[in-house]
């Protein structure tokens, strides 16, 4: 059996995890990382093992989707407890760091007043000594940078905390990933191997290349017989990936749900803020057996869990040229580097700003700007993408925001009109505190945090994006709708929800305007 080759089948999962949590920018980058472990997840872990009862009363209410509470069952409240305290044992020097940060915040509200910041080095906490740079902003308002690269390099990035769950996909869903750590289930095969292992790349490399048993285990490192019969139950000896994978001609455009695209031409693959569902039963989406064999470059719009998804990352990595990220602002907590992250996860990286551009064989890609949804917060690293395949330009708006119609009109004044344009409308979405909350190291008013949103556009905005940009067809996405995210979306529309209603009144001004236009969902493939 082990000298057989074998095909890893086309409904495995894989999930990142760091200390049980899934991972994603905010767990795993270490300043973000260190707010939310101290501020977030021991915190839930703790109210688990006081009152599991209304952390199951919760998660049974429809009303409560999305709210952080621990999807567990009341009977596992010890093994709660043993994570809990092992997660608190191991990273004291990390909760140390995040309560320096407090503790900086707070000399800087006190003493920081626009005068002379140098004699406050002196009274940093030690944690921090080395890793920041006090500033004033333009406004003489202080904060902390972070020397990121350097906190990348140092005991607050530990690759012995993460690790990968493998699993069989059966169509059913996963516990929200902001909330429920992932502890021991039937038919899961934890790997104790980081991240960037080289091993995750030559299992998903056999989706296609058949690899005998044997040498997965050994590149992945898997000894013990249990283990061994665990991944060989993720293997197959049969498979055959659709024909229709690759283009021979003319262009395509492939919709893979959510902000997902996937744009391909006979000498290219560019795919956008990859999420590929892995159900391959359902049978009325694409999966990870309609990706063609190379992607030359994977586009990442923003770093929110949804955007950066390392469940399907880490599925795809060996088969990508290149992954492209927005640049950062430099060393603010609310604006980690997706950059370091994935080049520490074991990607091949470039960093982009506004109108950087990457010529490829038949087209080119051109960053854009991103104007909004991220609740006002000073974040740098996002970016929409113009991308120039198969004679046609093709505009990826992702969740940015219409707010200032002028934007779209200077960007077509650079690039042309846009064949294709993919809006995101999601128009009321989470308040601040709802993904920013650890970051914080005092209260935000729950009033002032309702009034900032992760909000995209509404239908207004929307339309003077089309008009703006000239586009010759329109698409909405983006919206969450699909079932096989709502492990990370945990949305929950109905016929009447406002953001429903804003897209429907949306296509009825494209209708007036001559311009066709679709809300899509699940999947669609567009062909010239």
């Amino acid at each position: 059996m082990n000298a057989e080759p074998r095909f890893v089948r086309p409904n495995v999962r894989i999930e990142g995890l760091i200390d049980s949590f899934v991972a994603w920018l905010h767990v795993a980058a270490p300043v973000t990382g260190a707010m939310n472990l101290a501020n977030l997840h021991l915190p839930m872990l703790d109210s688990f093992v006081a009152q599991p009862e209304v952390h199951a009363a919760a998660v049974a209410n429809p009303k409560m989707k999305g709210g952080f509470f621990l999807n567990v069952d009341v009977s596992r409240v010890e093994e709660v407890r043993r994570l809990r305290d092992a997660i608190a044992r191991d990273n004291r020097a990390t909760l140390d760091f995040a309560g320096a940060v407090k503790q900086a915040d707070e000399l800087l509200r006190a003493q920081a007043t626009g005068y002379d910041l140098s004699p406050l080095y002196a009274q940093l906490p030690p944690a921090l000594r080395g890793y920041v740079e006090l500033v004033y902003d333009m406004g003489n308002n202080p904060q902390l940078r972070f020397m990121e690269s350097l906190l990348y390099r140092s005991l607050h990035y530990r690759p012995e905390r993460q690790s990968v769950e493998l699993s069989i996909d059966d169509g059913s869903e996963p516990p929200f990933v902001l909330s429920t750590p992932r502890l021991p289930a039937p038919g899961h095969l934890r790997l104790d191997v980081p991240l960037a292992h080289p091993g995750i790349d030559r299992l998903f490399a056999s989706r296609t290349r058949p690899v005998p048993l044997g040498e997965l285990r050994e590149a992945l490192g898997v000894g013990d017989d249990a283990a061994a019969a665990g991944l060989d139950a993720l293997l197959t000896a049969d498979y055959a990936p659709p024909a229709d994978r690759h283009v021979e001609s003319g262009g395509r455009i492939r919709y893979f749900g959510h902000a997902c695209l996937v744009m391909q031409s006979p000498t290219a693959t560019i795919m956008v803020d990859p999420f590929v569902s892995s159900d391959t039963g359902a049978g009325d989406r694409f999966t990870y057996e309609d990706l063609p064999d190379r992607i030359d470059y994977a586009l990442i719009t923003h770093g929110h869990q949804d955007h950066v998804v390392l469940e399907t990352l880490l599925q795809i990595r060996h088969k990508v040229g290149t992954v492209v990220v927005p640049r950062s602002g430099g060393g603010h907590r609310q604006d980690p580097s997706i950059r370091l992250l994935l080049e520490h996860f074991g990607f091949p990286v470039i960093e982009v700003d506004d109108f950087d551009e990457l010529p490829f064989d038949g087209g080119s890609i051109v960053a854009t700007p991103f104007l909004g949804e991220h609740c006002d917060l000073d974040i740098r690293a996002k970016s929409t993408y113009w991308v120039r395949i198969a004679d046609r330009s093709v505009f990826v708006g992702a969740d940015s925001s219409g707010l200032e119609a002028e934007l779209y009109g200077d960007i077509s004044k650079a690039l042309g009109p846009a064949d294709h344009a993919f809006i995101g409308m999601e128009c009321d979405g989470a308040p601040l505190t709802w993904l920013y909350s650890p970051l914080f190291t005092c209260p935000v008013p729950r009033k002032m945090a309702l009034t900032r949103k992760l909000s995209g556009s509404d239908a207004a905005q929307a339309l003077d994006i089309v008009d703006r940009l000239q586009a010759g067809h329109a698409y909405v996405y983006a919206m969450g709708q699909e079932p096989w995210l709502q492990h990370i979306m945990a949305t929950s529309y109905t016929p009447e929800s406002y953001q429903l209603k804003q897209v429907a009144e949306f296509l009825k001004g494209c209708q007036a305007r001559g311009v066709p236009a679709e809300h899509l969902l699940t999947r669609r493939e567009v062909r010239w």
